[in-house]
């Protein structure tokens, strides 16, 4: 049986793709606060600047794409099993090429229910209009999980964590909970590494590379055995 290679990735893997990351701008995403564009609060009380905030952020993904580092760890899938573990709402990944890939955070490219979670919409890049409703009549929400809700995927990432021969980490700060705590998942002596040039977090008996993720990954990959 192939090993098992997981792959925990955060917003640096798609910076380097040009789309903007929240994290890098003292708590602001494209000049908004998390906090009136990122949470159940924030669509109860202004729907329109909400689903106005998704849609543009829809538009600038339809125009991004897949770099080096999306395109490597899809390549892997002829050598290993490889399950890609996103805290990104991108569709980077599957574009380029991986075919396991779980979200943590949702789906830009999908809509859902404000009312019915279960009532999920592949949307593509088009906007999600005030007034588009289910078909049980609720208005339709981007389908992200937003500060304060439950992160659904989160079982179904652990148990992958869990069953991993090589776990590698890029571009993620690790201080977003509860997707952090996934790195305390693996089990004992699977090699950890961290591909990230800020400061390296705290992750015990990780390696690190120092660079950003085309080449940091590309490093990694290259010393696989």
């Amino acid at each position: 049986m192939r090993d098992h290679v997981v792959v925990l990735t955060g917003a640096g893997i798609s910076a380097e793709s040009g789309l903007s990351t929240f994290r890098d701008n003292g708590g602001l995403w494209e000049e908004h606060s998390v906090y009136d564009v990122a949470t159940p609060e924030a669509f109860a009380r202004n729907q329109e600047l909400v689903l106005r905030f998704y849609n543009d952020r829809r538009r600038q993904l339809e125009s991004a794409q897949p770099n080096q580092a999306h395109r490597l760890l899809a390549e892997l899938e002829s050598r290993y099993r490889v399950t890609i573990v996103t805290q990104n709402v991108d569709d980077l990944h599957e574009r380029g090429g991986s075919s396991n890939v779980i979200h943590l955070h949702g789906e830009l490219t999908k809509a859902r229910s404000s009312q019915h979670p279960e009532l999920v919409y592949d949307i593509g890049y088009r906007d999600i209009q005030p007034g588009e409703t289910c078909e049980r009549g609720a208005q339709l929400r981007p389908h992200i999980v937003w500060f304060g809700e439950e992160v659904p995927m989160l079982d179904a990432a652990a148990e992958m964590v869990r069953t991993a021969d090589h776990l590698l980490i890029v571009g993620t700060s690790l201080q977003v909970y509860p997707a952090a705590g996934l790195v305390y998942e693996v089990e004992p002596g699977v090699p950890v590494t961290v591909v990230d040039p800020a400061e390296p977090p705290s992750v015990s008996r990780a390696r690190f590379i120092q660079k950003g993720a085309c080449e940091g990954v590309a490093d990694w990959v290259a010393g696989l055995s």
